[in-house]
């Protein structure tokens, strides 16, 4: 299935078609900046853009940096607060006449990297991906299972939200060098041990194509690994939502036409 995937940030949005048999793109990727203000309508109108762009029609599968619950966004992190508490998904819809996948943008990350990067070989367990860009997104599997909608980035840490302290932004607003920067999230990465005792980190977001730079200066009892799949993971996964999704509107028509044809009284004698 080929379907177009698009990643919300604080700073970018980016999207891509993708092949969701292999993860692949079979179109480059297309960035363009979110908008500022980030308002629910603006934002709206650039994922309209983006899908000109592509000229594509079809199922979108689209991540946000917030809590997504049927299609309402109940958070706002690093985006407009009219965002909060509005029926997301039918705005997008709306504006783009396509419909579409919502999920948390940290949540599509880690379906991605399970299906086709370094959660792949991990089917037990627990694993916590966590993206590090203007914010800190995360997303927890245990066995295989995504628990949508965790905000450890929100969690407190040196009296301040984690990602104010540990997120990339961080790192750049206060010029901070990669081996200082990875002392912080080696604090960050030991609360989360404290609290989940996991099995394995993967770390992804804007800054995971530069890992090398700071993840050997880690220093946590628990494995911890770049994502396989960089800063295109939210792309994939979202295509990956959208797919799923696609499939379970497929056999709800199926069960549907049965049932009603079950009900049906036979005019045959």
């Amino acid at each position: 299935m080929e379907l177009l995937g698009i990643d919300i940030g604080g700073s970018g949005i980016k999207g891509a078609i993708v092949n969701t048999e292999t993860g692949e793109f079979i179109t480059e990727r297309h960035r363009i900046p979110t908008p500022d203000p980030s308002t629910p309508y603006a934002v709206a109108e650039v994922i309209a853009e983006m899908t000109h762009y592509f000229n594509y029609s079809g199922m979108i599968g689209c991540t946000f940096p917030a809590i997504v619950k049927n299609g309402i966004t109940l958070s706002a992190a690093n985006v407009d607060k009219g965002w909060i508490g509005i029926d997301a998904k039918a705005l997008l819809e709306d504006v783009t006449g396509c419909q579409i996948c919502l999920l948390n943008d940290a949540d599509a990350a880690g379906i991605a990297e399970f299906r086709f990067g370094a959660g792949k070989s991990v089917p037990h367990g627990v694993v916590i991906v966590l993206t590090f860009g203007t914010g800190i997104g995360s997303a927890i599997f245990v066995n295989g299972t995504l628990v949508p909608n965790t905000e450890f980035g929100h969690m407190e840490l040196k009296g301040v939200d984690a990602e104010l302290y540990a997120a990339d932004s961080a790192r750049k607003a206060e010029a901070l060098s990669w081996k200082k920067w990875a002392k912080r999230v080696t604090r960050y990465l030991e609360r989360l041990e404290a609290l989940f005792s996991p099995d394995l980190f993967i770390i992804g977001g804007g800054v995971s194509k530069k890992h090398d730079k700071f993840i050997p200066f880690i220093e946590v009892k628990t494995p911890t690994v770049p994502t396989t799949l960089l800063n295109d993971s939210g792309i994939i996964g979202a295509t990956l939502a959208a797919e799923q999704e696609l499939l379970l509107d497929e056999q709800r028509r199926l069960i549907q036409f049965r049932e009603t044809n079950a009900s049906t009284p036979s005019t045959h004698q």
